[in-house]
């Protein structure tokens, strides 16, 4: 049983779009509006893998480039949550990820101030000398099964999510967590740990 029809139309929902067809769900999949998909460039099959039981509202952007992959796993929830995928995110299963929480695998810009002034003109639409982008470093994030991301916080490229584990409302994640950890702050440090 889902809220998503057999045409991929959400059910009720104002976006006109159905979910695109390189989206993959399992059964139970909860989609509040389509619309979360609007920013998928990608069109390789399986760009986002969705498993069973999964919740997706309205709130939530998958921002997934020409190369990028998603996966989630079983009976995760994602409430408002900007996933940025240039490379690959994978996010385990029951995980409860919080509003305006951030999750990128890439800077999407360069670091260097001369290649971000080429970068600034590559991306201007009616710049008619447009250069191509400078190369962007990316690295996958992976966040294991039951961790509990809380509102506002940001996960960064590299990074690894022990399982078990939570980031704490606000924290800018820089270096891997792990399992069984509570971290906070920014950037974001180990304030309890859990007997595993």
């Amino acid at each position: 049983m889902s809220n998503v029809r057999a045409d991929r139309h959400v059910e009720g929902d104002w976006w006109p779009h159905p979910i695109p067809d390189n989206v993959e769900f399992g059964e139970g999949f909860y989609c509040e509006s389509a619309q979360i998909f609007r920013q998928l460039r990608s069109k390789k099959p399986g760009a986002v893998i969705i498993g069973k039981h999964v919740s997706c509202y309205a709130g939530c952007s998958f921002s997934v480039g020409e190369n990028g992959r998603c996966t989630i796993g079983d009976f995760t929830l994602l409430n408002g949550a900007l996933i940025m995928a240039e490379e690959k995110i994978d996010i385990g299963s029951h995980c409860l990820i919080s509003w305006n929480v951030g999750i990128a695998d890439s800077d999407f810009h360069p670091l260097e101030p001369a290649q971000r002034v080429i970068d600034a003109q590559a991306l201007a639409p009616y710049f008619e000398n447009r250069p191509p982008r400078p190369k962007l470093k990316t690295a996958p994030v992976k966040i294991g099964d039951n961790v509990w991301i809380g509102m506002n916080a940001t996960i960064l490229k590299a990074v690894v999510i022990g399982e078990n584990s939570v980031v704490a409302a606000g924290a800018v994640v820089t270096r891997s967590v792990p399992p069984n950890t509570v971290v906070a702050g920014n950037p974001a440090v180990v304030v309890k740990q859990f007997e595993a």
